[in-house]
């Protein structure tokens, strides 16, 4: 387990709940004291890698808030960030509109030429 250098990526995710999406955070190590490594954002970690089964097998607490911790960036921290962010965009613009009877009706429409009217079970049942 290593220390924490200047340059090096960082990031944590934060839920509001478990049905919330994951929103990540991204920073870099800006600057180190003895004991701390401060991100370009200003959050300042606890310069000592622990054990952390959270996203990855390696974090570093925030001082003074030991809870929460970050981790260095991962090619799979990366391609879930992207993941996430795509769903947040997706569920956002369809909170922020209205649709008129036609734009309704064009997904409707969409659904259906995908069979995708009802949901349905395992044994294929409509629910």
């Amino acid at each position: 387990m290593d220390l924490l250098k200047v340059g090096d990526k960082v990031y944590t995710v934060k839920r509001d709940g478990f049905a919330d999406f994951a929103r990540y955070s991204f920073s870099e190590v800006e600057r180190l004291t003895k004991t701390l490594a401060v991100l370009k954002n200003g959050v300042r970690l606890v310069n000592k890698p622990r054990e952390s089964f959270i996203m990855e097998d390696v974090g570093y607490s925030v001082a003074r808030d030991y809870g929460k911790h970050w981790h260095k960036v991962s090619l799979k921290a990366i391609r879930e960030a992207q993941l996430e962010n795509a769903k947040i965009r997706v569920h956002e613009w369809f909170e922020q509109r209205t649709f008129s009877l036609a734009e309704k009706q064009l997904i409707h429409k969409q659904f259906e030429e995908l069979n995708m009217l009802y949901p349905k079970t395992e044994e294929g049942k409509i629910v």
